[in-house]
C-alpha cells in the first residue's frame, strides 16, 4: 500500500504511461488514477483500461510522436515493450529486438530533449546473464544476457548511463521486474509465458491429465503485477539515480509448487514429463536493494495472485485478441 504522501506527489501532474494497457501498465495507471494525476496512455493495443486517462494509439518507433507525447510531462513511466516467449525469442529475434531498440531510444531521448521531470525505465529479467540468484551488483553489460532481446533492453540502460555521464542527469530510474503475472497478461498461446500459458491450457480443458514439461524442480521468481506497479511508482518517487533496481518477489517457487497451488482452486489432473527439458535450475531475484532504496515490499502471495489472475481471465478470455501482435506479419 502506497502512502498518501507518495500519492499526493502525483496529484494533478502530467504523466505519460507508455504501454499503459499492458500487464503492469494498467496497474500503474490505476495508482495514478487514485492520485488524480492527468494521465496519458500510449499503446498499440485496442484496449481501454481507464475512464479518466487520455488515450493515444501510436507507434513509439516514430521519434516525432515521442517528442510530441513527452512535451510538458512531469513524469514518464516507460513500460512499452514486445512480449515474447522462448520460441519467439529464438525463431523471430528481429521482431523482438528491433522494435524494443527503436522505441526505447526514442522515448528516452524525447524525454531528455523535453526536460521531463522524472523518468522510470522498465527493463527485463532477460538482461541478466544466467545465474541462480540475480543481484544488481553482479550485473555486467559485457556479459551475455539470457536471451537476444535482452541486448535491446541493455541499450536503454546504457543510454541512461550516458545521460548521467555527459549531462549529470540522475532523474532517470531503472527497474528490472522478475517473472510478472496478473490481470491483463497476454494469454495468446503463441507468445505467452509460463503462467498465462498454463491458465490458457487449463481454461481449454482439453488435456487430461495436463502434461507439464520437466520434473517440476525448476525454480523461478513469480511476482504479481500489482506489487511490481507499486515498486515502479516508488522508484519514480524516490528515484534510483540511474541505478538498476530489481522488482521481484524475492521468493523462489518451483514449477511443481506452481502447479500444486493452481490445483488448490482449479480442478484438474496433471503429470510431469521428465523426458522433456526442465529448464534452468534456479532463477530468483535479490530484492534487498529495492527494499532499502525505495521501500519496496511485495505483499501478494502466490495463491492470492494466481486466484485473482484466474478469475480475471475466466471473465476476459478474449482480451489478448486486442493486443498488438508483433509477430503476426511474419
Amino acid at each position: 500500500m502506497l502512502s498518501d504522501e507518495i500519492l499526493k506527489s502525483f496529484y494533478r501532474k502530467n504523466v505519460l504511461v507508455t504501454g499503459g494497457t499492458g500487464l503492469i501498465g494498467r496497474k500503474v495507471v490505476r495508482i495514478l488514477e487514485q492520485a488524480q494525476a492527468h494521465i496519458k496512455i500510449v499503446s498499440l493495443d485496442t484496449l481501454k483500461v481507464s475512464d479518466s486517462a487520455q488515450y493515444v494509439y501510436g507507434d513509439l518507433s516514430d521519434f516525432n510522436l515521442c517528442k510530441e507525447l513527452t512535451k510538458d510531462m512531469d513524469y514518464v513511466f516507460h513500460l512499452a515493450g514486445v512480449q515474447g516467449n522462448a520460441y519467439t525469442s529464438k525463431a523471430k529475434p528481429a521482431s523482438h529486438f528491433v522494435p524494443i531498440l527503436m522505441v526505447n531510444t526514442n522515448v528516452l531521448e524525447a524525454a531528455r530533449i523535453n526536460k521531463v521531470g522524472k523518468v522510470v525505465y522498465v527493463s527485463t529479467i532477460g538482461i541478466y546473464e544466467e545465474a541462480g540468484v540475480l543481484r544488481e551488483s553482479d550485473f555486467r553489460c559485457d556479459s551475455a544476457p539470457m536471451d537476444f532481446a535482452g541486448w535491446a533492453k541493455r541499450m536503454g540502460e546504457l543510454q541512461i548511463g550516458a545521460y548521467k555521464t555527459q549531462y549529470g542527469y540522475d532523474n532517470f530510474s531503472i527497474v528490472c521486474p522478475a517473472h510478472v503475472y496478473g490481470e491483463g497478461d497476454n494469454f495468446d498461446p503463441k507468445v505467452s509465458l509460463v503462467i498465462p500459458a498454463l491458465l490458457y491450457r487449463l481454461s481449454e480443458g482439453q488435456e487430461n491429465p495436463l502434461v507439464v514439461w520437466g520434473d517440476g524442480s525448476a525454480v523461478r521468481d513469480f511476482v504479481y503485477s500489482g506489487d511490481v506497479a507499486e515498486g515502479i511508482v516508488l522508484a519514480m518517487y524516490h528515484g534510483t539515480h540511474g541505478e538498476l533496481v530489481n522488482l521481484g518477489s524475492g521468493i523462489g517457487t518451483s514449477i511443481r509448487e506452481l502447479i500444486e497451488t493452481l490445483h488448490t482452486f482449479i480442478p484438474f489432473e496433471y503429470r510431469f514429463d521428465s523426458s522433456k527439458p526442465t529448464g534452468v535450475a534456479k532463477r530468483v531475484m535479490d530484492i534487498s536493494r529495492a527494499k532499502t532504496m525505495i521501500g519496496y515490499n511485495p505483499q501478494t502471495s502466490l495463491y492470492e495472485g494466481l486466484k485473482i489472475t484466474w478469475d480475471w481471465y475466466i471473465n476476459n478470455p478474449d482480451e489478448h485478441l486486442k493486443k498488438k501482435n508483433h509477430y503476426a506479419d511474419d
